[in-house]
């Protein structure tokens, strides 16, 4: 009887043993430690994905050291740990974000379209012909990138706190990302030179000065995706061009503003936002 005990209570701590390293193999492919990536060519783009239902492509702000992280650090609301319980909510690090893990060529003759690719490339690569989109500063530029290549694809889309033009300092996007992005980049990927990079900023942001960047007004106007634009008024963030792209695009709609000052307005604006979500998500 001993013997047999013995043998039932080694067999018991066993088996005990492997469920525990499968929860923990389970925790970590799940936890923030052990995001996913996938590969086109030579560009890798780190990716993470929460919650279940229709997708939701989530892009962080940060400009061009846009990162997963910045969603829980440095948004107004984290829209993943918002949305998870009703989308499939992907958010990932932009591609030479030198604070994340996406890599890849820079692309100076197509930047915003670059971006693009990655965006759409992921999205195939994990089934989704249709998707929504909320994006915050450099997501809106984005955004209307990707409204502009795949129209059919963009069931609806959010831009939060958009980045474009201000008048009163025309060139601060470039400046800035000369004086910030381009010379972390190249600290971090020495193979990168501040040629390229020189390159890549004047064809980013000087190809449409003076609006979204990426896109022109007329496009804008001929935009037919349902938007909702929620306004920052902050030097990267200018209010009158967030305001003059809402007022173009035919199918708009605009949060209140001010929407994060005082914080206590942030969750009436998630609750805008998840209502718009809602009133165009597909059955």
């Amino acid at each position: 009887m001993d013997s047999k005990r013995r043998t039932l209570l080694a067999t018991g701590a066993a088996a005990t043993a492997m469920a525990a390293a499968s929860s923990f193999a389970q925790q970590g492919a799940q936890g923030t430690t052990a995001k996913k990536s996938y590969e086109k060519g030579g560009v890798r783009i780190h990716y993470d994905e929460v919650g279940k239902g229709f997708p939701l492509l989530c892009i962080p702000g940060g400009g061009l050291n846009s990162t997963i992280g910045w969603m829980a650090k440095g948004a107004p609301f984290n829209a993943p740990e918002e949305f998870k319980n009703e989308y499939r909510v992907i958010t990932a690090d932009l591609r030479n974000a030198y604070d994340g893990q996406s890599t890849g060529p820079v692309d100076a003759d197509r930047p915003w379209d670059s971006h693009t690719d990655d965006q759409l490339g992921l999205m195939d690569h994990l089934g989704h012909k249709k998707l929504m989109v909320i994006g915050f500063c450099i997501g809106g530029p984005m955004i209307w990138n990707l409204i502009r290549r795949a129209p059919d694809r963009i069931v609806a889309a959010v831009l939060a706190q958009p980045s474009g033009f201000r008048k009163e300092t025309p060139t601060s996007s470039y400046d800035t990302n000369m004086k910030g992005w381009g010379p972390d980049l190249v600290k971090h990927q020495p193979n990168i030179k501040m040629e390229t990079v020189e390159r890549y900023l004047k064809k980013m942001y000087g190809t449409n000065p003076d609006f979204v960047y990426s896109v022109t007004r007329d496009f804008v106007k001929s935009v037919q995706t349902p938007v909702l634009i929620m306004p920052d008024d902050s030097p990267p963030h200018p209010y009158v061009v967030a305001m003059e792209a809402a007022m173009l695009a035919p199918k708009a709609e605009v949060s209140m503003f001010p929407w994060k000052d005082p914080v206590e307005r942030i969750p009436l604006a998630v609750r805008q936002v998840r209502s718009f979500m809602r009133a165009h998500r597909p059955a």
